[in-house]
């Protein structure tokens, strides 16, 4: 019986920390001006909030069967969130005709030779 009521405090912190990234990638996304600002706060908020909730649905099940399938599931999410993220950089960074007036890149000395 006190074995379930330590589960269920770890989850309900690890649901806790998952629910305040994602409130702060909410308002990140909300506050910041720039497109690229915004994707990295919900790219971050959606990783670390992603992991503390599944992490909290492991915990809560007891089984290790279904900790598996959710630590699957996770693994899925931060291969294909992050490129997606970057997919969409890329077309704000080749579509934006005002992007280097909002942003400053640091060039690469290589390619600078190269061109």
């Amino acid at each position: 019986m006190i074995l379930e009521w330590i589960r269920f405090c770890i989850a309900a912190v690890l649901l806790a920390a998952g629910l305040v990234c994602f409130i702060s990638a909410v308002l990140g996304v909300w506050r910041f001006g720039f497109v690229m600002n915004r994707m990295h706060a919900g790219g971050v908020g959606d990783t670390l909030g992603l992991f503390c909730v599944v992490l909290a649905m492991a915990v809560a099940s007891g089984s290790p069967v279904m900790a598996l399938k959710l630590l699957l599931i996770l693994a899925i999410m931060w291969f294909t969130s992050p490129v997606s993220t970057h997919f969409l950089a890329k077309v704000e960074y080749y579509t934006d005709p005002e992007l280097f007036e909002n942003a400053q890149l640091i060039e690469d000395p290589e390619r600078q030779e190269e061109g």
